[in-house]
């Protein structure tokens, strides 16, 4: 004879059922003009995701309600109860994961700004891309949120529940659209999944803990290297693809009042504030030699002079910027076996991206502006940002040329998908079902 427990706990298990059946493909609720939406290799992914996800769990409540109701079952309204928790938990954990991407999505439903993140999506995959294939980049998508800084959430790491993220999301500042700054961002951000799909962070630890180890007075300094290393590689990523833009937008993030660009905190992932802008100064020398970066670095310092710090901060910086040519030699000539042999240089350091080029790619685009929409989005970003510092373009300017180019990069991509998917065969019946 049933108990109330047990009646009781298995209405709780077909109302998750219910709830569960609910939950549909974004692609049959989510209204977006089509240059908005996902690519298909994203969509894709995050919807056989989410399927995987809500079918694993409606097997696994059907399982409960079978031992629930099982003739001969002892089951305690203890034990009925722990199970059913359990459970609940489980379903609690697919419902954030759909919630995660619904965030995401639903910014595609936004005039204008829709469409800007499907040219943001276009350009993460351009950064992302290397000549070499030295590895298979995932989907990425792009949203928007407050605060003056990105993140990343990237693909193949562990989601709520346990399962891998299916795509690369990168969380971008709304202050930054559409202007300078938006390239150093979302590139930076880029820049973790690329050093991840690298193992970038792993294999420079252990070198940074030779330095550490060698003896002199240096060495102490390394430990924070060592500890800075992720953001860094991140940084040094933004530089390889967008040059100057990326410090130009670094510089904006962290113009901060004094206390806080000279703060050394100990559990912060970031280089100290002031010493992270010098830092992108001298990568950005190191990859593309110019005067405008030892200059860069000089006005930096006149907006943060090191005067009245306290003396064992000022014997920090001056440690950490007395090896500092050391350290960007080591990231430079740095060669992960992930990378077959070449240096970090030698992969990502692109000729076209030396300013003296970047410059000249600017006047032959004012000469004849439809070249511009030839270039891939990472060489717009980084020529838009060289011709700001050199003083050849407006912000208002920047940002116009900046806004037409994510709407025609989502465009462009939007029909040469259509004209993929318009040569294949049209899906079965069989196949639509098995999508919901």
């Amino acid at each position: 004879m049933r108990t109330m427990a047990s009646w009781l706990l298995e209405q709780e298990a077909r109302a998750l059922l219910t709830r569960l059946s609910r939950v549909k493909p974004f692609v049959l609720y989510e209204t977006m003009v089509p240059a908005a939406a996902l690519s298909p290799s994203a969509q894709t992914a995050i919807e056989q995701y989410l399927v995987q996800g809500r079918r694993e769990l409606r097997d696994l409540v059907h399982t409960y309600l079978l031992w629930l109701n099982e003739p001969d079952a002892q089951a305690t309204p203890e034990e009925a109860q722990r199970r059913f928790t359990v459970l609940r938990m489980r379903f609690n954990n697919v419902l954030s994961q759909f919630d995660l991407f619904a965030d995401v999505i639903t910014q595609r439903s936004e005039h204008e700004t829709g469409v800007w993140l499907s040219g943001l999506d276009v350009a993460s995959r351009e950064a992302l891309s290397l000549p070499g294939n030295y590895y298979d980049a995932p989907p990425v998508i792009c949203y928007l949120d407050r605060g003056p800084g990105g993140a990343i959430r990237r693909a193949r790491t562990r989601l709520p529940g346990g399962a891998e993220n299916p795509v690369a999301i990168i969380r971008v500042p709304r202050e930054r659209m559409v202007g300078s700054g938006i390239a150093s961002s979302l590139v930076h951000e880029v820049g973790h999944q690329g050093s991840a799909l690298l193992n970038l962070v792993e294999s420079l630890k252990p070198v940074l803990k030779q330095m550490q180890h060698r003896g002199g007075e240096g060495d102490t300094a390394w430990e924070f290297w060592e500890r800075w290393i992720s953001e860094i590689l991140a940084d040094f990523w933004a530089i390889a693809r967008v040059g100057i833009s990326s410090t130009l937008g670094l510089m904006a993030i962290v113009s901060l009042p004094r206390y806080f660009v000279f703060r050394v905190n100990p559990d912060d992932p970031h280089p100290i504030p002031w010493l992270r802008v010098k830092l992108s100064c001298a990568m950005g020398d190191a990859l593309y030699p110019h005067p405008q970066w030892r200059n860069l670095a000089r006005l930096w310092e006149s907006f943060y002079p090191r005067t009245g710090l306290d003396e064992e901060v000022v014997n920090l910086l001056a440690r950490l910027e007395a090896i500092m040519p050391e350290f960007v030699s080591l990231l430079t000539d740095h060669r992960p076996e992930s990378l077959r042999g070449a240096s970090l240089r030698e992969a990502l350091v692109d000729e076209d991206r030396r300013p003296a080029r970047l410059a000249a790619h600017y006047r032959a685009w004012r000469a004849s502006p439809d070249r511009v929409r030839r270039a891939p989005p990472s060489l717009v970003f980084a020529v838009m940002g060289q011709a700001r510092m050199d003083g050849e373009i407006s912000p208002e300017g920047e940002s116009r040329t900046l806004a037409e180019m994510l709407t025609y990069w989502a465009m462009r991509s939007t029909l040469d998908t259509s004209a993929i998917c318009g040569a294949l065969p049209s899906p079965s019946r069989r196949q639509l079902v098995m999508a919901q």
